[in-house]
């Protein structure tokens, strides 16, 4: 009888997932026992800091903590990281939304999220890290580009933003949470004169960066897809499906200026993916215009949301970010304008 040498290959794929998963599951395990530490640590450091009646009182303390406490436990524990724990413990101060989001983030994910000024900015990146998965250098990545910014503008309101991703923390999606305006494309190496067949195929070659800028879930399906009606022809640009909405998404790339006649025909396009193209279980599809710029008003006097149809703006590269904040709050003075006027008009009526 001869010895069996090696084991059967499929066998031992199998184990060595088991144990690489195992592996995996300690890891997360041990980080998030460590992060949850690092936020009671500055919590309890925080407590004792109030307690002093003298502001060099905490400086004291956490200098002296640092030099015993990097004694026993190394240069993690130095000053510069005990800090970083009490301001950890000072912007997140709510324990439970802690322990929810260091399921996914790690104690660099939250030193990344520590330098925001802005707590509305600070709990969108974070949550979106959570729904999303974000490595740390996406996060960061996200936050040079200014995707909360540029969230905000496509919202108009702040407010809209915070009752979005409470949304999300229910466990919900709604294409308003997918969609963004401006999207930054500065990843495609596009400048001076290029025409929309070059910014398709900069999309094609740089998929994976488009992909991340337009958010989890997109899948890609086709190019160029080919929609026969009576005897012509039409072709859409992209054709994605969004795993979460559980639908299609037609895009639309336009190097001009958003014209009111792309509505229709976006519009002829998804009522043949619907026709055509929608499964059972699935979501009426739901299109996005890329133009190069919109007017506001037009766009909403045309009712897009009412058709499925989104419409955004690209970016090729990122503006100053003094503009971009420019535009940000001419876009919310706008929208306090129309519902301001909106009220005016109810109360007459």
């Amino acid at each position: 009888m001869s010895q069996l040498t090696h084991a059967p290959d499929a066998l031992l794929s199998e184990i060595r997932g088991l144990i690489d998963d195992a592996r995996r599951q300690v890891a997360q395990i041990a980080n998030s026992a460590l992060t949850l530490t690092y936020w009671k640590i500055g919590k309890r450091i925080g407590v004792e800091i109030l307690g002093g009646e003298r502001a060099a009182y905490g400086s004291q303390i956490v200098v002296s903590l640092a030099r015993q406490l990097e004694q026993d436990y190394g240069n993690g524990f130095g000053e510069k990281n005990l800090r970083r724990m009490i301001q950890f413990a000072e912007v997140f101060p709510d324990e439970g939304i802690v322990v929810s989001l260091i399921r996914e983030l790690t104690w660099t994910h939250f030193i990344a999220l520590l330098p925001l000024k802005d707590p509305l900015a600070r709990e969108f990146y974070a949550e979106m890290c959570r729904v999303e998965r974000w490595s740390v250098r996406t996060l960061r990545q996200k936050i040079n580009g200014m995707l909360f910014e540029r969230t905000v503008l496509s919202k108009n309101s702040e407010e809209v933003v915070r009752q979005e991703l409470a949304t999300l923390r229910d466990g919900q999606m709604t294409p308003d949470m997918v969609f963004r305006d401006p999207y930054l494309l500065d990843f495609l190496g596009l400048s001076g004169a290029y025409s929309e067949k070059d910014l398709e195929a900069a999309i094609l070659r740089e998929m994976e960066s488009f992909l991340l800028e337009m958010g989890s879930g997109f899948c890609f399906v086709e190019r160029q897809k080919r929609m026969s009606v009576g005897g012509d022809d039409f072709y859409l640009d992209l054709l994605f499906y969004h795993r979460h909405l559980r639908r299609l998404v037609a895009i639309e790339l336009k190097l001009e200026k958003f014209q009111p006649s792309h509505k229709g025909q976006m519009e002829l396009y998804l009522r043949w993916l619907d026709k055509h193209e929608r499964t059972v279980g699935e979501e009426p599809p739901i299109g996005l215009i890329l133009c190069a710029s919109a007017d506001a008003e037009q766009v909403e006097l045309l009712q897009l949301d009412e058709a499925s149809i989104r419409v955004a703006e690209y970016l090729v590269e990122l503006p100053p970010v003094a503009v971009l904040r420019e535009r940000l709050h001419r876009a919310i003075e706008h929208a306090r304008e129309r519902t301001a006027l909106a009220a005016s008009d109810g109360e007459q009526a």
